[in-house]
């Protein structure tokens, strides 16, 4: 039986003390121990950014890539390997401005991608510019009059794109956070996880204390319907002094991008026979790899 010692990993995290993605990699191993999964069976690919140094602090397999190309990756995983569960946890900043066109493509695919964004609405690697989801007018080294651009909704591009999952998280509800998690894991599609991640650090107007007192479950809320695509659109507009946390639209199955890709009906392509190759195909890929 699985337990979260079974994802312990060996590396000290460099993370600042309070940092919200302690919540987030604790609330992912709850969310694979409760739904079953081992270390093997789970492919986490992350960016550039504070949080993509998460799978180093947890025994599973990782990738550690480029800035923004966090989901190209996993959707060459997922496509190497259906059967594998792929997971893509990066930052808001990677995500949503040098990852933007990866995120819409991803979600109008429907590849069957959990994307966990780690949201601080900073850049916090790079000592505190201001990100997509950065509120109009944000101070930052960057922008020392205030910042000119009005901020991306990340839920609102999601169910516009035709994401089939869309959600958002707070690392401050453990629990409910890897609920999310676990939902979007069973989820036969693209599932985003917008996780408000407090940055204690170069983020401070968005900490804890500001989160704590304005949000509220979606699944609490007397007559929330996820399953409805316009209403969902709706609530992603939502922000103040109230802002919702929970599943915001779960629509329909929907055929997944790998399911519909004709050379995988024969199964993942690591299972299938190299003799389907000719044999100067075979030769020309160990040399490219040799």
């Amino acid at each position: 039986m699985l337990t979260r010692k079974d994802f312990a990993g060996r590396e000290r995290s460099t993370w600042c003390r309070g940092c919200g993605n302690f919540g987030i990699l604790n609330a992912i191993k709850l969310a694979l121990v409760e739904h079953d999964i081992p270390p093997h069976e789970i492919f986490i690919v992350t960016g550039i950014g504070c949080g993509s140094k998460l799978p180093h602090y947890m025994k599973v397999t990782g990738y550690h890539t480029l800035h923004g190309r966090a989901l190209a990756i996993a959707t060459g995983a997922r496509l190497a390997n259906h059967r594998l569960r792929v997971m893509t946890v990066h930052g808001d900043g990677d995500a949503y401005a040098e990852g933007m066109a990866h995120f819409i493509h991803a979600a109008r695919r429907n590849v069957r991608i959990v994307d966990l964004v780690q949201d601080n609405r900073i850049y916090g690697l790079t000592r505190g510019q201001y990100s997509p989801t950065s509120e109009r007018g944000k101070r930052t080294p960057t922008s020392p009059e205030g910042a000119i651009d009005r901020p991306v909704n990340p839920l609102a591009l999601a169910i516009t794109a035709g994401a089939t999952f869309v959600a958002r998280g707070y690392s401050g509800e453990l629990k409910h956070l890897a609920w999310l998690i676990g939902e979007a894991l069973e989820h036969p599609g693209y599932g985003l996880i917008d996780t408000l991640q407090p940055c204690v650090t170069w983020n401070r107007s968005y900490a804890y204390d500001f989160y704590n007192k304005r949000v509220y479950k979606l699944e609490e809320e007397p007559g929330y319907d996820p399953t409805d695509r316009a209403g969902a659109w709706e609530k992603t507009q939502e922000w103040g002094e109230r802002i919702p946390i929970g599943i915001f639209y779960r629509g329909e199955p929907a055929p997944t991008y790998e399911e519909q890709v004709p050379a995988l009906r024969a199964g993942p392509l690591v299972e299938q026979p190299l003799e389907r190759l000719r044999p100067d195909q075979i030769e020309k890929l160990r040399a490219e790899i040799a």
